[in-house]
C-alpha cells in the first residue's frame, strides 16, 4: 500500500530536535558527546600540570574533543531528509542542530568552570582570564562543527565517509596550507585556527573577522552547496519512494 507522505504536515525545529534523540543510539551519542567532554575537564583538572590548569586549557582540551563528535549528529539529522517527502524543509533541521550545539558548548564550559573551581591549589596565574569570551568562545565553536556536519552530511551519503571528511577535509586543509609559505596567511580560515582563537580567549577585530569568514565558508557554504545538492536529489527520492 503506498503511502500518504505528502499529506505529512511540516516539521518544526522542535520536532527536529526530538529526531537528534529519537533512537537509542542518537541519546548514546549525545551522552557520550557530553560524558566525555566532562571526563576531560575533571581529568585535567583534577590531575593535569598546574600551568594547565586555567579555563582556556581545560576549554581548549573539552571544546575540542567534543567538537570531534558534534558534526556525526548533524550528519545523522539531515540524512534524515533524505526518506522525508519533498515538503519538508531544511531550516528547521539546521536551527536544531545549532540549538544542540549551542548546548552542547554550553555544557563544556560548565564542566570546564566546575572542574576549575574544584581543582587542587596551585592552578596558573589568573586561570581566569578571558572567561567570558572563552564561552562564547565554546559556543561558537561547536555550532560551527555542527554546519560542517550538515554541510557535508547533505553533500554525501555516506555517514561514515561525512564523519571522516569532518575530520579529515579541515584538518588536511590546515596542514596543507601550513606546509607552503604562501598559503600560510589562508591558515586562520581553517577552523582549526578559528578554534585556537576562539577558546584561548584572545580574540581582537582581526581574529573575529576570521572567524566570521570561517563561519560564511565552512558553515555558510558548505550548507548552501549541501541544500542545493539535496533539493536536486529530492524528486528522485520522491520518484523511488513511488515505485
Amino acid at each position: 500500500m503506498q503511502r500518504n507522505t505528502e499529506a505529512i504536515g511540516p516539521e518544526s525545529t522542535l520536532d527536529a530536535l526530538r529526531r537528534a534523540a529519537g533512537t537509542r543510539r542518537r541519546k548514546y551519542l549525545l551522552a557520550g558527546t557530553l560524558l566525555l567532554g566532562l571526563t576531560a575537564a575533571v581529568a585535567l583538572g583534577a590531575a593535569g600540570p598546574p600551568g594547565d590548569r586555567t579555563l582556556a586549557s581545560l576549554a581548549d582540551l573539552v571544546q575540542s574533543l567534543m567538537s570531534v563528535a558534534v558534526p556525526l549528529i548533524g550528519i545523522l539529522l539531515v540524512h534524515d531528509l533524505r526518506r522525508a517527502p519533498r515538503t519538508t524543509r531544511l531550516a528547521p533541521t539546521l536551527l536544531a542542530g545549532i540549538l544542540l550545539a549551542a548546548a552542547v558548548g554550553v555544557f563544556g564550559t560548565l564542566a570546564c568552570v566546575g572542574a576549575l573551581a574544584l581543582a587542587p591549589s596551585g592552578t596558573a596565574p589568573d586561570p581566569w582570564r578571558h572567561a567570558g569570551t572563552i564561552a562564547l568562545g565554546g559556543v561558537l565553536v561547536q555550532v560551527v562543527a555542527m554546519l560542517v556536519g550538515t554541510g557535508l552530511g547533505l553533500l554525501l551519503r555516506s555517514t561514515v565517509l561525512a564523519f571522516l571528511a569532518t575530520i579529515v577535509l579541515p584538518l588536511g586543509c590546515w596542514a596543507v596550507l601550513g606546509a607552503v609559505d604562501v598559503l600560510r596567511p589562508a591558515q586562520a580560515f581553517t577552523p582549526y585556527a578559528s578554534v585556537r582563537n576562539l577558546l584561548s580567549g584572545r580574540m581582537d577585530a582581526a581574529a573575529w573577522a576570521q572567524w566570521l569568514a570561517v563561519l560564511l565558508i565552512w558553515g555558510v557554504g558548505l550548507n548552501a552547496l549541501g541544500a542545493a545538492r539535496w533539493k536536486r536529489s529530492a524528486p528522485e527520492s520522491a520518484t523511488a519512494r513511488r515505485r
